[in-house]
This record gives C-alpha cells, structure tokens and sequence, in this order.
C-alpha cells in the first residue's frame, strides 16, 4: 500500500518533471527515465527528493501530456478572464495541470485531497499570491468537474 508521502512526492516530482519538459522540449519518456534514475528517492545538489510511489507519478506524467488540450481548456475556463493559462508562469502551469489532471480524471482522489496537495507544492515554489490563485483555480474546476463532492463534505461536517 502506497504511503501519503509517497503521493505527496510523487505529485512534486511530476510538477518539476511537466516544468522541465515545458521548458526544455523534453519528451515524455526522457522525463520518465531522468527523474526515476537520478532524482526520485535521491539527494541532488544537498536537496533530498523523497521516495515517490514511481506509478503514481508516471499517471501524472502521462495523464497530463495524453489529456493536455483537455485540461488547458478546463483551466482556461477556471482562471480569471483575460488571463490565459498560456500567460501563467511556467512552474505554476506544471502545477496546474497536475492539479487538473487529477481532478478530472483521477476521480479515486478526493477534490479536497487534490487541491490541499497542490497548494502544498505550490508554497514550496513560491510564498506570496501563487498558493492562493492554485487553491482558487482549482476549487472552481473541483467544482466544475466533479459537481457536489465539495459541498458534500462541508455539509457533513456542518452536521457534527
């Protein structure tokens, strides 16, 4: 069984791995095979890169690049008019198509759990605004794709 660590580093390691290929023109199986021989699970440059479930972040990988027209479209639609996905910075469109990727089609995530992860990585980018815009991109695509489950929750726990 696959501990939340484990998702949690896998979901990282697939923002750096989505950030590198966008900005390198890497292709899928290069960032495949580069972060399982070199960074999962070891210590670069002084910085430890944590035991990933390695199948969990090759669905990421795969499920944003197989579904990327899909999701863009989705976070398009999510953003603040005017401002494109193409238009957000890098390593914060690595995150959001993760974020979307999962939200959309990984529905054995709960939204909850999706977006707190991603909010998660993204304080580990940046610490002003960005954290906030994840949370709010991806609560209205949580919202959108997967109509009800947010509410449900909160009403449950208005309850007790």
């Amino acid at each position: 069984m696959t501990k939340p660590a484990e998702r949690s580093a896998a979901r990282l390691a697939a923002v750096q791995a989505l950030y590198q290929m966008d900005v390198s023109g890497k292709s899928v199986l290069d960032a495949l095979a580069e972060f399982e021989a070199f960074w999962i699970g070891r210590e670069v440059e002084g910085i430890e890169f944590k035991p990933s479930d390695v199948n969990f972040f090759r669905d990421i990988i795969r499920g944003v690049v197989d579904n990327q027209r899909p999701i863009d479209v989705k976070i398009d639609n999510a953003l603040a008019s005017g401002w494109p996905l193409r238009r957000v910075e890098a390593v914060l469109r690595a995150i959001l198509r993760a974020g979307g990727y999962e939200l959309i089609y990984r529905k054995d995530v709960p939204a909850r759990v999706v977006i707190s992860e991603y909010v998660d990585v993204t304080h580990g980018f940046y610490g002003e605004d960005e954290p906030g815009l994840v949370n709010a991109v991806l609560d209205n695509l949580a919202r959108e794709v997967r109509p009800g489950e947010l509410e449900k929750k909160a009403a449950g726990q208005a309850k007790r």
